[in-house]
């Protein structure tokens, strides 16, 4: 399954009759639950549901009203040391997990995935409630994603296997892929429910024990989830969630000498930190998916009317608080002002609002400081010269909206062109010839994804090769399948998630030698 431009704007506008993203059938027009009842709050820990140790909560709010949802248990340093003990638990041999079958490790992933199903509804409107993205998205877009991914992994449970090797001498050598261990995960708030299933689909699938942290801003489906993967029948101790703050619960989480691995999506900040922790203490394998200043190029030869809404899309998707989100937008001098006047139009007809409203393409910002950093970048633009052609403001007086915001004759040189906003701003610049725009693409501390759209295969593939990205999209932006890997170059991170790729990170391959014995004279 893919998700592009172009599907979504016909799965995502409320027209039900369309074939799904589900992962079989058809869909049923979804029920949003405008008031979701919170049904957990507190921190899981071997199937069980507990106050923190220290007996603290923390608020999650509703980003489109900024009223307070409920308050959550707090995680720290005491109850991560209290989930990696019930993940060492179950990890050690003999355990209920360590010996049951690889296939039916893959039945239980595949169980979770059915109650997920089950409960799309409830789900997609929890992340609504407490990520602010519109309900229709949050439905077709992050649950099929969500529950693709689970049964995909659930598929290689029993399919991952060494090698035989002929080495010289009387010996038999072969290789085992064995789980890591306890691993250590931490999620963050743009894709709750998504990047949940990215972190836990491998790590189940090759056996491992998890302690996951869900960002603060938004716990709730992740601990609904937790609810389920008990319901699903995991053992006790498989997974463990911790609702808490980054330096206090994720920095246990990175701290810990018994965790043997750490997985972590988020800004580049953080994962510097998250880099320093585990080396100054165990030496943990670490995974990091971080941020991106992805350029997005546009030829002269593009379909115009495509280029414009794939660039729309690759730049405002998820209120344009996506890693990969294509914010550095270079148009071919020859098309840049058609380009431009087509971008500026396409925003004005951008809807933005109650995102429980099926026809608002636009929900708000996760939280109260994030609209502030990204007001505070559009001024920086406005301040540096950059042409604002429409947008720029907080839109209403409640919740954290942010109008659809264009800039164009953004330079290279400025904070918009440089920093990751993370939100609604679109900037536009100007290139001459496919050599410069290759060196300009490149000129960047990231490499997370980019994306050319042209019609003449030797440009397409020149960028292809040319550009140092994790991910290079073609006349598309945004197309995520399960089956392939994600990742990003420079700091953009290290390692890859999804696909075959996305096992690596959660094995260890032991070389087993024996010797054959020699016949008897």
């Amino acid at each position: 399954m893919m998700l592009s431009a172009r599907v979504l704007q016909r799965v995502l506008r409320p027209n039900w009759r369309v074939l799904s993203c589900y992962s079989y059938g058809t869909v049923a027009k979804p029920k949003p639950h405008l008031n979701p009842d919170i049904q957990f709050n507190q921190i899981f820990i071997n199937n069980e549901w507990h106050d923190s140790v220290s007996g603290k909560t923390f608020p999650t709010i509703n980003p489109a009203t900024g009223e307070k949802i409920c308050d959550v248990a707090e995680g720290d340093k005491a109850d991560v040391d209290k989930a990696v003990v019930a993940a060492q638990e179950a990890f050690q041999l003999g355990s209920a997990w360590r010996t049951m079958d690889a296939s039916d490790r893959g039945v239980l992933i595949n169980k979770l995935a059915d109650l997920m199903e089950r409960d799309r509804d409830y789900l997609a409107s929890l992340e609504t409630l407490d990520n602010g993205k519109p309900f229709h998205v949050a439905h077709a877009a992050d649950l099929s994603l969500s529950i693709k991914c689970l049964r995909y992994y659930a598929g290689w449970t029993d399919k991952i296997h060494g090698k035989t090797i002929p080495i010289d001498g009387d010996y038999f050598c072969y290789t085992r892929h064995e789980p890591v261990g306890v691993c250590g995960q931490i999620i963050p708030w743009n894709f709750p429910l998504l990047m949940l299933c990215w972190k836990l689909g491998p790590a189940l699938a090759t056996g491992n024990t998890i302690v996951m942290k869900p960002a603060e801003q938004t716990p709730l489906t992740a601990l609904y989830v937790a609810n389920l993967i008990k319901e699903a029948g995991f053992p006790p101790g498989v997974v463990n969630m911790i609702p808490g703050y980054g330096p206090t619960a994720g920095a246990a989480i990175a701290e810990h000498m018994d965790v043997e691995k750490v997985a972590f999506t988020g800004s580049t900040e953080v994962g510097h930190i998250i880099q320093q922790a585990a080396g100054k203490s165990n030496l943990k394998k670490v995974t990091l998916e971080l941020g991106g200043k992805s350029p997005n190029i546009i030829f002269s030869d593009a379909d115009m009317h495509d280029a414009v809404e794939q660039s729309h899309f690759g730049l405002f998707f998820n209120q344009g608080q996506c890693c990969c989100a294509g914010s550095r937008t270079f148009v071919h001098e020859s098309v840049y002002d058609e380009f431009v006047e087509r971008s500026v139009e396409r925003a004005k007809k951008r809807t933005i609002g109650n995102p429980f409203d099926d026809s608002n393409e636009q929900g708000p910002q996760v939280d109260e400081e994030q609209m502030n950093k990204i007001l505070h970048l559009i001024d920086s633009g406005k301040k540096e010269g950059a042409k604002l052609l429409i947008g720029g403001n907080r839109y209403g007086d409640k919740g954290y909206f942010i109008e659809p915001t264009v800039f164009a004759d953004v330079q290279d040189n400025m904070r918009i062109a440089k920093e990751e906003i993370f939100g609604p701003v679109m900037q536009i610049m100007k290139f001459k010839d496919i050599n410069e725009v290759i060196k300009r693409a490149n000129t960047t501390t990231y490499g997370l994804a980019a994306a050319v759209h042209t019609t003449d295969i030797n440009k397409a593939i020149m960028i292809a090769n040319g550009v140092r990205a994790g991910t290079v999209w073609v006349n598309c932006y945004d197309v995520f399948t399960t089956q392939a890997p994600f990742g990003g170059y420079k700091m953009s991170g290290s390692g890859r998630e999804l696909g075959e790729y996305g096992l690596e990170a959660y094995t260890e391959v032991k070389t087993v030698t024996l010797k054959i014995p020699q016949k008897n004279s």
